[in-house]
């Protein structure tokens, strides 16, 4: 088994923390994780794709290394919002989102379509009303007191056997999870646990992805997918045990340019899982918007 790329620098730019890869390629975009997740979660997929994109990985509000949000609004609108201030640092750019951020990232693609040149969803935690036992779990969390008391309770599990669990729920194979990755996620969850914000942030977005669920109007986020413009590619893995790959079905109707993308060997996390695959749809994208589809600003 081959030794991982390192993860990527970081830096600060306004209130949030990015990694970005080398400046050089012709094209930027930016990536956005899921619940529980952060920047590192792009690490391969972004070593791939660096020949084509110059790749910023956001770590969302009190996740990552980003701080906690001044007014502590964890809401996907406001994670949005942070999105939408990296896009207009980088300029139009592709972007990927991962469960919780392809959410996000859809309600970016929806408002400020000035800034998303293609848009590709791993998984995205859209509305569904058949969730799985992992969206259950989200749930539970989310309740008021029960998920601080369960939070509290988690904390006194060992960080291997949490860590462990979560690759267990995400990944197809959880075999297959490199060793030095388990030991980059281990150490992340033990400096995690240290932060007074950690589990505010953590509750208050699953908080807010559940929320999007109950949410209707306009403001809903099947509704925002119908108005999304940029060219779109989705991807499920057939093991995911949070999103239900059925869901792509109704994507195809809600999406206007989109092509729906099912990977057999794959669970929830399919940029960790099977980077090379990933990218290699991902290229299409980028090659088919560079090509015409979404011509380049000026």
């Amino acid at each position: 088994m081959a030794e991982p790329v390192p993860h990527w620098p970081g830096r600060m730019i306004g209130q949030v923390h990015v990694r970005s890869t080398p400046e050089g390629a012709p094209e930027q975009a930016v990536f956005v994780h899921g619940l529980a997740g952060s920047a590192t979660n792009w690490t391969d997929l972004m070593d791939e794709l660096q020949d084509v994109v110059t790749g910023h990985a956001i770590d969302l509000p009190g996740a990552g290394f980003s701080p906690e949000p001044a007014d502590g609004d964890y809401s996907v609108a406001a994670h949005a919002a942070a999105v939408i201030g990296l896009l207009e640092h980088t300029g139009p750019a592709h972007l990927f989102g991962n469960s919780l951020g392809g959410a996000v990232s859809v309600r970016v693609a929806a408002i400020r379509p000035d800034l998303v040149r293609s848009l590709t969803l791993i998984s995205p935690a859209l509305p569904d009303l058949l969730p799985r036992y992992g969206p259950v779990r989200v749930a539970a969390a989310a309740t008021p007191r029960l998920g601080e008391w369960v939070a509290d309770r988690l904390r006194l599990v060992p960080a291997e056997q949490r860590i462990n669990a979560s690759f267990t729920m995400v990944w197809a194979n959880v075999r297959a999870v490199h060793p030095v990755r388990l030991r980059d996620a281990v150490e992340e969850l033990r400096r995690r646990d240290s932060l007074p914000h950690a589990v505010a942030a953590m509750i208050g977005s699953a908080r807010g992805i559940v929320a999007e669920y109950f949410r209707r109007g306009e403001g809903n986020l099947w509704r925002q997918a119908e108005k999304v413009q940029a060219p779109t590619l989705i991807i499920h893995g057939r093991h995911d045990r949070l999103v239900r790959p059925a869901m792509a079905a109704k994507a195809a109707r809600a999406f206007r340019q989109v092509r729906l993308v099912l990977l057999p060997r794959a669970g929830h996390v399919a940029m960790m899982e099977l980077p090379c695959v990933v990218a290699a749809e991902a290229r299409r994208l980028i090659g088919e918007t560079r090509l015409g589809n979404a011509p380049l600003p000026g």
